[in-house]
């Protein structure tokens, strides 16, 4: 089933949870435990991260078919246009295709290590808009989604041509857009407000992540893509005096999160899992209580 026809078609919100391939073979009954402990939540679907420069692309290949195959889960799969071409992405979505998955994110990606530039990394695919096009033009029975960014996009600073952006890729074919996480439900409004005043009608889902170590907050904040996180949710993590904690704390804070938006009738939550199940099973918890 297309996400869009799932969005589409419901009259509550939706939740999708999102996994990445590890990278060790050992590792990989650990996230199949995962997804065990968090399908009775009822997902309406899960998506797969796909690693710069390939490097897990073909785990991302392996994961998204054994999910599909062994859960019955509806799938999107990432797709980036970095150190991507056009062969390489049709015989890609050929293979998904047969295996039924007809879900993907559309992304540019990250700057793989060891590159001297975005540039040298990008093939056929400049943009992500130039990699929605294809998949609308070569398989439009193909569902697509694109990222967005509550906080604003790194590299664009203007904030007017972020936008229009955005809707130039939702016009060439996507179906909905999903967050980077954030941590302050104005800067997701606000961004929702941004779309519709450009015109943009596609569903908007708020990725979600809660910081579960003192470590975790760090990373988020030194990602590129980056996470604004407020004084309030520092001065309380740094004021933990263990990661236990800590992880009580960003579950408490996601809770509220999730809960507001909840009551203003967002169209579905996405998790970014990081491939633990504990955080967002507890989160479940206290919205249902």
């Amino acid at each position: 089933m297309l996400v869009k026809e799932i969005l589409n078609a419901a009259t509550k919100p939706v939740f999708s949870f999102e996994f990445f391939p590890p990278k060790k073979d050992e590792e990989w009954d650990k996230l199949f435990e995962t997804i065990a402990a968090l399908s009775p939540l009822n997902p309406s679907y899960v998506s797969v991260t796909y690693g710069a420069g390939g490097s897990t692309r073909s785990r991302t290949h392996s994961l998204v078919t054994r999910i599909q195959k062994e859960t019955g889960l509806t799938v999107v799969s990432h797709l980036t246009c970095i150190c991507s071409d056009k062969e390489e992405t049709g015989t890609i979505l050929q293979n998904y295709r047969e295996h039924g998955i007809n879900n993907v994110l559309a992304l540019r990606g990250d700057k793989p290590a060891g590159s001297a530039s975005m540039a040298e990394s990008l093939k056929d695919f400049p943009h992500a808009i130039d990699l929605v096009r294809f998949i609308k033009t070569n398989y439009p029975d193909i569902g697509v989604g694109v990222a967005g960014f509550p906080e604003g996009h790194p590299e664009t600073p203007n904030r007017l041509k972020e936008i229009e952006y955005l809707k130039e890729k939702v016009d060439a074919g996507a179906d909905y857009i999903v967050t980077q996480l954030f941590f302050d439900n104005r800067d997701y409004f606000d961004f929702v407000e941004r779309c519709i005043i450009a015109g943009i009608t596609v569903p908007v889902i708020p990725g979600i992540m809660p910081i579960t170590t003192q470590k975790g907050m760090i990373r988020m904040s030194e990602l590129a893509l980056g996470a604004r996180i407020p004084a309030s949710l520092i001065t309380k993590v740094q004021n933990a005096e263990k990661d236990t904690e800590v992880a009580s704390i960003g579950i408490e804070w996601a809770t509220n999160q999730v809960q507001e938006l909840i009551d203003h009738h967002i169209r579905g939550i996405h998790f970014y899992t990081l491939n633990m199940a504990d955080a967002t099973l507890q989160i479940f918890n206290n919205i249902h209580q």
